[in-house]
Order: C-alpha cells, then sequence, then structure tokens
C-alpha cells in the first residue's frame, strides 16, 4: 500500500504512561495499525513472548510499558489509544532562554536592564542566554564586498548593465506591463524602455545600441545581464557575436 508520510506518534497504553513512536508510516488504507517487533526492539524496547501474553518492556528503565494478552486466534491485538487532546510541553533548563523568547528575541543586555531596573514585576536575574537558533537565522547578513576590487569601466559605454523587469499589475497608459533598464557603469547614466511584452526585448536593445553609440562616437565593448530568458535566445546571443560585443552574465540569485 502507498505510503503517504512519516512522523512521531504519542500513544496512551490506557495507565497513564504516554510514549513516542518515531517513524511512523502513515497509510490511509490500512485496516489496522500494525507495530514491527523488530523496529520496536531497534528503538530501545524489550519483547518477552510468553504462554498467555506479550511483554513489551522499556531497556532502560526496566518499565513494563505494556502487556499484551493472547486472543483465542493466536493474535496479540494492542489496545491503545491515540493522545489528541494533549499538548507535550517541552521544559527548558536556562529560565533566561525563556523570557528571551517571551520578549521577542529581546537581546540579552536588554533584558539585563529590564531585570536590574526592576521594569518588569516578576522578571528573573537573567544570565546569558544560550544561542537562540531564530536569532541566528534572522540576523545573518553578508559580509561587505572589499573595495576597490571590482572591475569598473574607465570610459562610458565600456560595461553597460540591462535588465528587464516585469510584469507589472498595473498597466502604464501606454499599456506596458515591464520596463527595460540600461545603465552605464562608468557614468551611470541610466536609459528606460517601456515594453508590451517581453518578446520585445532584442529589438529594444537594438535600437538603444544603435543610439548610444551614434550619439556618443563609443561603441559598446560588454554587456552585462542576468540569465534571464530575454537575454538567453539564439538571435540574441548571434547578434552579440557579429557584433564583437562580450557578454558577460551574473551568478544566479547573487549579482554582486
Amino acid at each position: 500500500m502507498q505510503v503517504e508520510g512519516k512522523g512521531t506518534v504519542a500513544i496512551n497504553n490506557g495507565h497513564g504512561n504516554v510514549k513516542l513512536f518515531y517513524s511512523v508510516y502513515f497509510i490511509p488504507h490500512l485496516s489496522q495499525n500494525l507495530l514491527s517487533v523488530g523496529q520496536l526492539m531497534a528503538s530501545g524496547y524489550s519483547i518477552l513472548f510468553n504462554d498467555v501474553s506479550c511483554v513489551i518492556r522499556d531497556k532502560k528503565s526496566g518499565q513494563i510499558i505494556v502487556d499484551v494478552r493472547m486472543t483465542p486466534n493466536k493474535l496479540f491485538p494492542l489496545e491503545v489509544s491515540s493522545v489528541e487532546s494533549h499538548a507535550l510541553v517541552v521544559k527548558g533548563n536556562r529560565e533566561s532562554s525563556l523570557w528571551h523568547l517571551q520578549y521577542g528575541h529581546l537581546n540579552v543586555k536588554g533584558l539585563k536592564l529590564l531585570s536590574q531596573k526592576e521594569m518588569v514585576f516578576g522578571l528573573p536575574k537573567i544570565e546569558s542566554s544560550d544561542q537562540c537558533e531564530g536569532c541566528i537565522y534572522g540576523k545573518q547578513c553578508k559580509r561587505p564586498f572589499p573595495t576597490g576590487k571590482s572591475r569598473r569601466a574607465s570610459i562610458c559605454l565600456e560595461i553597460v548593465h540591462a535588465d528587464l523587469c516585469g510584469p507589472m499589475q498595473m498597466k502604464s497608459l501606454g499599456g506596458s506591463r515591464y520596463f527595460l533598464l540600461f545603465i552605464d557603469d562608468y557614468n551611470r547614466m541610466s536609459w528606460v524602455y517601456f515594453l508590451q511584452f517581453k518578446s520585445e526585448t532584442f529589438e529594444n536593445f537594438k535600437k538603444f545600441k544603435a543610439h548610444v553609440e551614434k550619439q556618443s562616437g563609443k561603441c559598446i565593448k560588454v554587456l552585462r545581464t542576468d540569465r534571464g530568458g530575454e537575454f538567453l535566445s539564439h538571435e540574441f546571443i548571434q547578434f552579440c557575436e557579429e557584433q564583437g560585443l562580450q557578454w558577460e552574465l551574473t551568478i544566479p540569485s547573487t549579482p554582486e
């Protein structure tokens, strides 16, 4: 039968003992819940079959988890109830970490200040809390790029950056949903072309190239773009090769 999921299940054996079973398969079309003897033994339980029952015992504590009586047809039905209306509470050893979470991940210095000046009733003495995983993920940042290491243009049109933005939710007055942006790396001069369709990128690039080269008397040497499909068409690549234009592609998800 098809296994549609795997997780952890908490069960109650009817005597007040709640146990967790890990890596439990969820099979909706299975008519009965089955427990694997081998997996129970690998999970730290000992199993003893005698003449009338099956005893499942925790190896570490020696506590009897359940005593299953054998039925006349030689089966051992284990009657358990799922813990559905209960919540499993995780208690931390460090009270400072708990207060750090309760105050919306407030830093330790802020918690110590609240405690020292008695600004909060019932706040205990705050010690240095454990490293919070949520704060690590939330406060990560990239290191700055080394200054003077990146390649910069020394003259106009030596390096031109291009990118297409869209589609926009609202159309412009002319019915455009995209805009094509060109930026000169040397002087940061920018040109914007409004497009109704993404497929108009190549034609507008040819218009831009003819315009800026005629007006400045210089040629575009390097075109730097991302890996969008509007720049990866066969006609775009062929045009760059014919014009002797060096084409540079940025790294995916890291344009820097």
